[in-house]
Protein backbone atom coordinates (compact mmCIF):
# COMPACT_ATOMS: atom_id res chain seq x y z
CA UNK A 1 0.00 0.00 0.00
CA UNK A 2 1.46 2.87 -1.63
CA UNK A 3 0.33 6.56 -0.12
CA UNK A 4 2.57 8.56 -2.72
CA UNK A 5 0.95 12.22 -3.38
CA UNK A 6 -1.50 11.66 -0.30
CA UNK A 7 -1.88 13.75 2.68
CA UNK A 8 -3.25 12.57 5.57
CA UNK A 9 -3.75 13.72 9.02
CA UNK A 10 -2.95 11.69 12.11
CA UNK A 11 -4.82 12.99 15.20
CA UNK A 12 -3.11 11.67 18.68
CA UNK A 13 0.37 10.88 16.16
CA UNK A 14 2.66 11.69 19.12
CA UNK A 15 3.06 8.41 20.56
CA UNK A 16 1.32 4.88 20.44
CA UNK A 17 -1.07 3.38 17.57
CA UNK A 18 -0.98 7.09 15.76
CA UNK A 19 2.83 7.23 15.77
CA UNK A 20 3.15 3.91 13.77
CA UNK A 21 0.91 4.88 11.82
CA UNK A 22 2.57 8.11 10.78
CA UNK A 23 6.16 6.13 10.59
CA UNK A 24 4.31 3.23 7.87
CA UNK A 25 2.63 6.11 6.15
CA UNK A 26 5.78 8.31 5.61
CA UNK A 27 7.93 5.59 4.55
CA UNK A 28 5.08 4.50 1.80
CA UNK A 29 5.72 7.78 0.48
CA UNK A 30 2.61 9.26 2.39
CA UNK A 31 2.77 13.61 3.69
CA UNK A 32 1.56 13.57 7.08
CA UNK A 33 0.21 15.89 9.43
CA UNK A 34 0.53 14.58 13.28
CA UNK A 35 -2.20 16.17 15.55
CA UNK A 36 -1.24 15.91 19.02
CA UNK A 37 -0.80 17.98 22.61
CA UNK A 38 2.49 16.65 23.21
CA UNK A 39 4.56 18.84 21.60
CA UNK A 40 7.62 17.28 22.61
CA UNK A 41 6.71 13.48 21.09
CA UNK A 42 5.05 15.13 18.69
CA UNK A 43 8.08 16.64 17.26
CA UNK A 44 10.56 14.38 17.98
CA UNK A 45 8.47 11.83 16.18
CA UNK A 46 7.85 14.83 13.02
CA UNK A 47 11.27 15.15 12.80
CA UNK A 48 12.45 11.62 12.91
CA UNK A 49 10.06 11.44 9.76
CA UNK A 50 11.79 13.96 7.86
CA UNK A 51 15.16 12.78 8.86
CA UNK A 52 14.59 9.70 7.03
CA UNK A 53 13.49 11.38 4.03
CA UNK A 54 9.59 11.56 4.66
CA UNK A 55 7.13 14.61 4.33
CA UNK A 56 5.74 16.00 8.11
CA UNK A 57 4.52 18.53 9.89
CA UNK A 58 3.57 18.49 13.81
CA UNK A 59 1.03 21.12 15.45
CA UNK A 60 0.36 20.76 18.62
CA UNK A 61 -3.47 20.26 18.92
CA UNK A 62 -6.43 19.80 22.07
CA UNK A 63 -8.32 18.17 19.82
CA UNK A 64 -11.69 19.12 22.16
CA UNK A 65 -10.73 22.81 20.87
CA UNK A 66 -12.56 23.16 17.70
CA UNK A 67 -10.75 26.57 16.73
CA UNK A 68 -7.02 24.62 17.46
CA UNK A 69 -8.11 21.17 15.73
CA UNK A 70 -9.89 23.95 12.31
CA UNK A 71 -6.55 25.66 12.43
CA UNK A 72 -4.49 22.73 12.16
CA UNK A 73 -6.62 21.23 9.64
CA UNK A 74 -6.02 24.47 7.88
CA UNK A 75 -2.31 24.65 8.03
CA UNK A 76 -2.36 20.77 6.80
CA UNK A 77 -3.98 21.92 3.58
CA UNK A 78 -2.13 24.82 2.73
CA UNK A 79 0.84 22.95 3.36
CA UNK A 80 0.67 19.76 1.33
CA UNK A 81 -2.72 20.76 -1.19
CA UNK A 82 -4.95 19.31 0.82
CA UNK A 83 -6.27 16.06 2.40
CA UNK A 84 -7.18 12.49 0.92
CA UNK A 85 -7.74 10.40 4.77
CA UNK A 86 -7.84 11.03 8.45
CA UNK A 87 -6.91 8.78 10.97
CA UNK A 88 -7.96 9.64 14.33
CA UNK A 89 -5.74 7.94 17.04
CA UNK A 90 -6.22 10.61 19.65
CA UNK A 91 -7.35 8.87 22.67
CA UNK A 92 -7.56 9.06 26.76
CA UNK A 93 -8.53 6.34 29.38
CA UNK A 94 -9.63 7.72 33.25
CA UNK A 95 -11.15 5.34 35.61
CA UNK A 96 -14.53 5.44 37.61
CA UNK A 97 -18.18 4.35 37.40
CA UNK A 98 -21.30 6.13 36.75
CA UNK A 99 -20.97 7.06 40.89
CA UNK A 100 -17.66 7.63 41.00
CA UNK A 101 -16.62 9.21 37.60
CA UNK A 102 -16.51 13.31 38.02
CA UNK A 103 -17.89 15.72 35.75
CA UNK A 104 -14.13 16.73 35.01
CA UNK A 105 -13.28 13.35 33.89
CA UNK A 106 -16.56 12.45 32.19
CA UNK A 107 -15.50 16.06 30.14
CA UNK A 108 -12.29 15.34 29.52
CA UNK A 109 -12.64 11.68 28.40
CA UNK A 110 -15.37 12.46 25.81
CA UNK A 111 -13.63 16.19 24.89
CA UNK A 112 -10.90 14.12 23.52
CA UNK A 113 -11.94 10.67 22.52
CA UNK A 114 -15.15 11.95 21.50
CA UNK A 115 -16.03 15.54 20.23
CA UNK A 116 -11.77 15.33 18.94
CA UNK A 117 -12.78 13.08 16.43
CA UNK A 118 -16.00 15.23 15.49
CA UNK A 119 -13.77 18.29 15.19
CA UNK A 120 -11.12 16.34 12.92
CA UNK A 121 -13.70 15.05 10.74
CA UNK A 122 -16.22 18.75 10.31
CA UNK A 123 -12.83 20.27 9.47
CA UNK A 124 -11.06 17.89 7.14
CA UNK A 125 -14.57 16.54 5.35
CA UNK A 126 -14.87 19.83 3.27
CA UNK A 127 -11.11 19.01 1.74
CA UNK A 128 -11.96 15.62 1.16
CA UNK A 129 -15.25 16.95 -0.74
CA UNK A 130 -13.40 19.13 -3.03
CA UNK A 131 -10.93 16.83 -4.17
CA UNK A 132 -14.01 13.92 -4.59
CA UNK A 133 -13.36 11.11 -2.51
CA UNK A 134 -11.29 10.38 0.84
CA UNK A 135 -11.22 8.33 3.80
CA UNK A 136 -11.64 8.13 7.85
CA UNK A 137 -10.63 5.74 10.09
CA UNK A 138 -11.69 5.98 14.18
CA UNK A 139 -9.70 4.28 16.22
CA UNK A 140 -11.61 3.12 18.59
CA UNK A 141 -11.28 -0.17 21.07
CA UNK A 142 -12.67 -3.65 21.83
CA UNK A 143 -14.58 -1.40 24.52
CA UNK A 144 -16.67 -0.19 22.26
CA UNK A 145 -18.38 -3.75 21.87
CA UNK A 146 -18.02 -4.87 25.29
CA UNK A 147 -16.82 -3.45 28.72
CA UNK A 148 -14.84 -3.97 31.53
CA UNK A 149 -15.51 -2.35 35.33
CA UNK A 150 -14.66 1.02 36.68
CA UNK A 151 -14.50 2.55 32.92
CA UNK A 152 -17.91 4.28 32.41
CA UNK A 153 -16.44 7.82 30.59
CA UNK A 154 -13.54 5.51 28.48
CA UNK A 155 -16.63 2.71 27.33
CA UNK A 156 -19.11 5.40 26.44
CA UNK A 157 -16.78 7.61 24.36
CA UNK A 158 -15.44 4.39 22.26
CA UNK A 159 -19.21 2.86 22.09
CA UNK A 160 -20.40 6.80 20.84
CA UNK A 161 -17.59 6.77 18.51
CA UNK A 162 -18.80 4.02 16.14
CA UNK A 163 -21.66 5.80 16.00
CA UNK A 164 -20.00 8.73 14.55
CA UNK A 165 -18.02 6.39 12.38
CA UNK A 166 -21.34 5.09 10.76
CA UNK A 167 -23.31 8.59 10.69
CA UNK A 168 -20.39 9.88 8.75
CA UNK A 169 -20.48 6.94 6.40
CA UNK A 170 -23.99 7.48 5.86
CA UNK A 171 -24.11 10.82 5.12
CA UNK A 172 -21.13 11.07 2.51
CA UNK A 173 -21.39 8.19 1.03
CA UNK A 174 -22.72 9.85 -2.12
CA UNK A 175 -19.47 11.98 -2.02
CA UNK A 176 -17.08 9.03 -2.12
CA UNK A 177 -16.09 9.55 1.26
CA UNK A 178 -15.53 6.75 3.41
CA UNK A 179 -15.84 6.52 7.46
CA UNK A 180 -14.83 2.98 9.03
CA UNK A 181 -13.86 2.23 12.76
CA UNK A 182 -10.88 -0.16 14.25
CA UNK A 183 -11.42 -1.27 17.69
CA UNK A 184 -7.81 -2.63 19.01
CA UNK A 185 -7.83 -5.08 22.11
CA UNK A 186 -4.86 -4.51 23.91
CA UNK A 187 -1.71 -2.69 22.97
CA UNK A 188 1.43 -2.02 24.51
CA UNK A 189 1.16 1.79 24.37
CA UNK A 190 2.00 4.86 26.47
CA UNK A 191 -1.85 4.62 27.62
CA UNK A 192 -1.22 0.76 28.65
CA UNK A 193 2.18 1.78 30.47
CA UNK A 194 0.36 4.56 32.70
CA UNK A 195 -2.47 2.01 33.60
CA UNK A 196 0.00 -0.51 34.42
CA UNK A 197 1.70 1.89 36.88
CA UNK A 198 -1.60 2.25 38.89
CA UNK A 199 -1.11 -1.57 39.81
CA UNK A 200 1.45 -2.56 42.71
CA UNK A 201 2.85 -5.29 40.75
CA UNK A 202 2.61 -3.68 36.35
CA UNK A 203 3.78 -6.77 35.34
CA UNK A 204 1.18 -8.83 36.57
CA UNK A 205 -0.93 -6.21 34.65
CA UNK A 206 0.70 -6.99 31.52
CA UNK A 207 0.44 -10.68 32.18
CA UNK A 208 -3.29 -10.70 32.53
CA UNK A 209 -3.36 -8.83 29.19
CA UNK A 210 -1.54 -11.51 27.56
CA UNK A 211 -3.64 -14.06 29.17
CA UNK A 212 -6.95 -12.29 27.95
CA UNK A 213 -6.11 -12.70 24.38
CA UNK A 214 -6.68 -15.99 22.56
CA UNK A 215 -3.19 -15.13 20.77
CA UNK A 216 -1.26 -15.15 24.22
CA UNK A 217 0.31 -11.55 23.77
CA UNK A 218 -0.38 -7.98 22.96
CA UNK A 219 -0.59 -6.32 20.53
CA UNK A 220 2.23 -3.89 18.99
CA UNK A 221 1.24 -0.63 18.16
CA UNK A 222 2.12 -1.37 14.47
CA UNK A 223 -0.11 -4.19 13.96
CA UNK A 224 -2.81 -1.88 14.89
CA UNK A 225 -1.11 0.90 12.15
CA UNK A 226 -1.59 -1.85 9.57
CA UNK A 227 -5.31 -2.05 9.73
CA UNK A 228 -5.95 1.44 10.08
CA UNK A 229 -3.40 1.72 6.66
CA UNK A 230 -5.66 -0.62 4.75
CA UNK A 231 -8.94 1.27 5.62
CA UNK A 232 -7.13 4.54 4.49
CA UNK A 233 -5.74 3.04 1.50
CA UNK A 234 -7.75 3.02 -1.93
CA UNK A 235 -7.56 -0.91 -1.35
CA UNK A 236 -10.27 -0.50 0.77
CA UNK A 237 -12.67 1.35 -1.70
CA UNK A 238 -15.65 -0.51 -1.24
CA UNK A 239 -15.39 -0.88 2.69
CA UNK A 240 -17.65 1.90 4.91
CA UNK A 241 -19.59 2.34 7.95
CA UNK A 242 -17.64 -1.01 9.22
CA UNK A 243 -16.17 -2.07 12.20
CA UNK A 244 -12.71 -4.07 12.20
CA UNK A 245 -11.47 -6.00 15.43
CA UNK A 246 -8.00 -6.43 15.83
CA UNK A 247 -8.31 -7.91 19.06
CA UNK A 248 -6.21 -11.34 19.24
CA UNK A 249 -9.18 -12.93 19.45
CA UNK A 250 -10.27 -11.27 22.52
CA UNK A 251 -13.93 -11.21 22.11
CA UNK A 252 -14.51 -14.60 20.07
CA UNK A 253 -14.03 -16.55 23.59
CA UNK A 254 -16.92 -17.36 26.41
CA UNK A 255 -15.99 -16.40 29.67
CA UNK A 256 -12.15 -17.12 31.24
CA UNK A 257 -8.80 -17.32 29.73
CA UNK A 258 -7.95 -19.95 26.73
CA UNK A 259 -6.50 -22.91 27.64
CA UNK A 260 -3.22 -23.21 26.08
CA UNK A 261 -1.36 -26.12 25.03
Amino acid sequence: MRFDGKTIVVTGGALGIGQAACILLAERGGSVSIIDWDEAAGSSTCEAITKAGGKAIFTKVDVSDAAAVEAAIKRTAETFGGIDSLIVSAGIQRYGTAVSTTDEQWDEVLGVNLKGAWNAARFAIPHMQASGKGSIVNVSSVQALASQQNVLAYTVSKHALLGLTRSIAMDFAGENIRANAVCPGTVDTPMLQWAASLDPDPESVYDACRKMHPLGRIAQPSEIAEVALFLAHESSSFVTGSVWTADGGLLTQIGGVPQTN
